[in-house]
């Protein structure tokens, strides 16, 4: 009797354990985009940018990836298809489709996509791709970058955005060139500004639509009536995002270039930074600025996304124009020091005088009008701005979020990329195969089941 007491409590406790966990296992389930993210670099979790947008979304977004199971690269598509699933959990405006480019190309015909590994997104007649392969930047050491994320976020964006911003990169003084700058004009697009080259010497004027000029990284200084022509854009509803590049002799050969700044209360003190700690990752010329509080560094800073800025300009504020505030955004320590001599820097030769600029030293400055309207950006340094440097730490994050300001878009901040380790793969033999394959599937389970066996049987027997 006793048993069979003990044998029907054993049983009656099973199935109420079992139930509990069906009956969790329910509850959870219904729970809509609960989730719990184990994963190292957190995989899984999306951004606060991201859920607004996703919550926000009023319109249906169909999403169509066009796969190739020729080219052997699941881990590629698995990431971007885990990412998409993600986005379908917050929000039920997003619709997904899969399609193989082998084995339905008059899919990919009807949607003028001529290479597996892309992704269509699709809102009536609108549409926006992003190709699987710019999603992954590879490291040295085998780790890699995701950024999809970030993509997919301004693909919605864009589709569900109506407004559009027109701005105009200035050429002729040895500015950068766009194609030295794929990476910036590529997240301006995707956030829908329209990017144009603009050489005032062949234009003769400022087009209609500019809505801001960018001066990136000139090192010669603009003629009279190019100056002419800016500042009249300026006096009235334009927009300016300078920064500077470097030239030995702009303490007299940026006259205009100065007189711009000038007309905000920004001087030019015509020195570069320097900054004598040194380490394994920047030299004494390339600068970690400390921020100011400011729409465009706040989240920046709460984050811990440094900017690094390459031969910078020591600026400064003064009260010759008291129409503007100017809004710090970037210092150094007061360790560094604004090198006057610049023969002497370009000998590698430079050393703390009297002459010297002491810091710590501005280095950006945010510029608003009297009716607190954003009116300029201007930066002692533009490097961070190229393809070589605007992916380290938080330059692009710093880039997209004061053009952002300057447009009146405060909530334009970008999406960091996920870190992702080495991707690792083991070689083995068919035979070591077979081995692994008996051993896990095969000895293990039965070596468990007899074990078990053994365990019933005695316990029957007693």
């Amino acid at each position: 009797m006793n048993k069979w007491i003990r044998g029907t409590n054993a049983t009656v406790l099973s199935i109420a354990v079992i139930g509990i966990f069906i009956i969790l296992t329910i509850f959870l389930h219904s729970l809509k985009g609960f989730q719990v993210d184990l994963t190292k670099n957190k995989n899984f979790t999306l951004s606060e940018q991201t859920v607004t947008t996703l919550k926000n979304l009023n319109q249906d977004i169909h999403v169509i990836a066009f796969t190739n199971s020729g080219d052997n690269n699941e881990f590629v598509t698995r990431q971007v298809t885990d990412m998409i699933q993600e986005y379908k959990k917050q929000t039920g405006k997003i619709t997904y489709d899969e399609y193989d480019m082998l084995k339905q190309p008059s899919m990919a015909k009807q949607y003028g996509v001529d290479q597996g590994g892309t992704l269509v997104f699709e809102m009536g007649t609108k549409k926006q791709n992003v190709n699987f392969y710019e999603l992954f930047v590879g490291q040295q050491d085998g780790s890699y970058t995701f950024s999809g994320e970030e993509k997919f976020t301004q693909a919605i964006t864009s589709l569900t955005s109506t407004e559009k911003h027109t701005v105009y990169l200035l050429s002729g003084h040895q500015e950068y060139p766009l194609n030295a700058m794929t990476i910036l004009k590529s997240s301006l697009e995707a956030a829908n500004y329209t990017v144009k080259d603009l050489n005032l010497y062949v234009e003769g004027k400022i087009p209609d639509d500019a809505q801001m000029l960018m001066l990136l990284g000139p090192q010669n200084d603009l003629n009279d009536k190019e100056a002419e022509l800016i500042q009249a854009y300026l006096k009235d509803k334009g927009k300016i995002y300078l920064a500077l590049g470097f030239n030995k002799d702009m303490a007299t050969k940026w006259k205009n270039i100065d007189a711009i700044m000038k007309t905000y209360g920004i001087q030019d003190q015509h020195a570069i930074a320097i900054e004598p700690k040194q380490t394994s990752l920047y030299d004494p010329l390339t600068i970690i600025p400390d921020y100011g509080p400011h729409d465009i560094t706040n989240k920046l800073s709460s984050n811990n996304l440094v900017t690094m800025l390459s031969l910078a300009v020591s600026l400064n504020a003064d009260e010759s124009a008291p129409d503007y505030t100017q809004s710090l955004l970037l210092k150094t320590t007061d360790k560094a020091y604004g090198e006057t001599d610049i023969n002497l820097l370009a000998q590698s030769k430079t050393k703390q005088d009297a002459t010297d600029v002491k810091g710590p030293l501005n280095l950006g400055y945010a510029i608003s009008n009297k009716d607190n309207k954003p009116k300029a950006v201007i930066l002692g340094g533009s490097t961070f701005v190229l393809d070589q440097d605007i992916q380290n730490q938080g330059n692009k994050d710093f880039a997209m979020n004061s053009i952002g300001w300057l447009q009146e878009q405060k909530d334009q901040i970008t999406i960091r990329p996920r870190q992702g380790d080495a991707f690792q793969q083991a070689m083995i033999t068919p035979s070591q195969a077979n081995t692994i394959f008996l051993v896990t599937i095969v000895f293990l389970p039965l070596l468990f089941l007899i074990i078990g066996g053994l365990i019933w049987w005695r316990r029957r027997r007693g």
